[in-house]
């Protein structure tokens, strides 16, 4: 077998380009997608990715609020928020960048979003949907992996 080098700056440029799109089309029809990013805490590789999604968000024409806290914000507080952002409706998925400080619960933050706005798929409803086949939505990264491979024309079903 023949080793091959996938790049995926291509298939990056073409999905960036097919979001704009669609988002046009919603924002025509009256409604801009909207995302929001919480962020706790000050680790500079979270801050990065979160840095990234904003900027892709703003080129494909979404609507983005980027809200972040200091490491020692009480939980109640992004709870409170979390509350706050599942009841927007200019908000269509909202993402709590992972790791969270010591203090947090993870699992109660992830269950606090609304399964329809939770965007990383991890809300025990979403995980028990995928499961049995009924996915709500792909969570992006398997979803992304996913196109990269049938892009590439790389056939995995049957693969161990």
């Amino acid at each position: 077998m023949t080793a091959k080098i996938l790049d995926g700056t291509v298939l990056a440029k073409k999905l960036r380009a097919d979001f704009k799109t669609r988002a046009e089309a919603l924002a025509a029809r009256g409604t801009r997608p909207g995302l929001a990013v919480i962020l706790v805490g000050e680790d500079a590789a979270s801050q990065v990715y979160v840095r990234n999604k904003v900027n892709a968000c703003a080129q494909a024409g979404f609507h983005s609020e980027k809200i972040s806290y200091p490491p020692e914000v009480e939980p109640g507080l992004v709870l409170a928020k979390i509350a706050e952002l599942n009841a927007d409706p200019e908000i269509h998925g909202i993402l709590v960048q992972l790791p969270l400080p010591r203090h947090f619960d993870s699992d109660a933050v992830l269950k606090a979003i609304a399964p329809e706005k939770d965007v990383d798929g991890f809300h025990a409803e979403n995980v028990g949907a995928l499961m049995q086949g009924n996915p709500r939505f792909i969570p992006c990264t398997p979803y992304g992996i996913m196109k990269f491979f049938a892009d590439a024309g790389i056939e995995l079903k049957g693969k161990e």
